[in-house]
């Protein structure tokens, strides 16, 4: 499977870099947005953790760093990085790191336009680490909360998601395939799919509700389902830059990777800084 989708994958870019007529290094914005419902995407606010006296922190960035563009078609390179941090609230304002995720890696986008359609695909190389952080730690007892104990927990992938775009309505399905695993009960594919839509007409171009969904079919023994629903206000284009309020649902294995064997259903709101 690793190397059908290498191949495919160099044999695509070969034939399109024969036909490029521009090249951009550094260029503004993205070529493929964040798929907004997807977990893995970088992101920068907090999110409340409904009846669960918890939060989540997300400090990260994706940056486009090459740029070829051929008539109606655009390829892009760029890298990835970002966390996903659990925390727990307390008095006095006070926000014990539980524990956190880190992802860093590199990506390609291929974008075709027509009008007001788009489709093509994101192709990810990328790696997640996972750690429990002092915060899960109980001092007076001198011992890790709910008795989970810190392990190895490290995934490589590669993942490509195609996605098909009607003015701001866009559909994506896909998978994942790591090719390096610990722990090793986790299954090596991931099947993917959701979509995301801005009602950008709705009251202006710079106030856009929004839903999402993305659902994920994983094996951590044997497979199931996990589900994100999102919906929220997003104030700037829809497109760009911005800021958005969010509320979201989210079902299934947990997506900190400490936990990845725990059950989780609960809702949050919170905020994202669109950079």
């Amino acid at each position: 499977m690793r190397k059908i989708i290498i191949l495919s994958f160099l044999f695509f870019i070969s034939s399109f870099i024969q036909a490029q007529t521009k090249e951009v290094w550094f260029p503004n914005g993205l070529n493929i947005r964040p798929f907004i419902a997807n977990i893995l995407e970088p992101r920068a606010g907090v999110s409340y953790l409904i009846n669960q006296d918890k939060l989540r922190l997300d400090i990260g960035t994706s940056s486009d760093i090459y740029k070829i563009i051929s008539k109606n078609h655009i390829l892009s390179f760029g890298a990835d990085i970002f966390t996903y941090t659990r925390l727990r609230s307390e008095n006095n304002f006070r926000f014990p790191v539980e524990t956190i995720d880190y992802f860093f890696g590199l990506n390609c986008g291929y974008k075709i336009f027509n009008g007001s359609k788009q489709y093509g695909f994101r192709f990810r190389f990328s790696h997640i680490s996972a750690h429990l952080v002092d915060g899960r730690f109980d001092k007076t007892s001198g011992e890790w909360r709910d008795s989970l104990q810190p392990f190895v927990y490290s995934r490589e992938f590669f993942e490509m998601l195609p996605f098909y775009q009607i003015n701001s309505l866009r559909f994506y399905a896909g998978m994942t395939y790591l090719f390096h695993v610990i722990p090793n009960s986790i299954g090596r594919e991931i099947y993917q799919g959701g979509f995301d839509y801005y009602m950008i007409s709705f009251l202006s171009k710079n106030i856009s509700p929004f839903i999402a969904d993305d659902f994920k079919l994983t094996k951590i023994d044997k497979y199931s389902g996990n589900n994100i629903f999102m919906a929220g206000i997003k104030f700037g284009k829809y497109n760009g830059k911005g800021f958005s309020l969010i509320y979201s649902y989210i079902s299934g294995k947990s997506i900190q990777g400490e936990l990845f064997n725990l059950n989780e259903s609960y809702s949050s709101i919170g905020f994202n800084v669109d950079l």
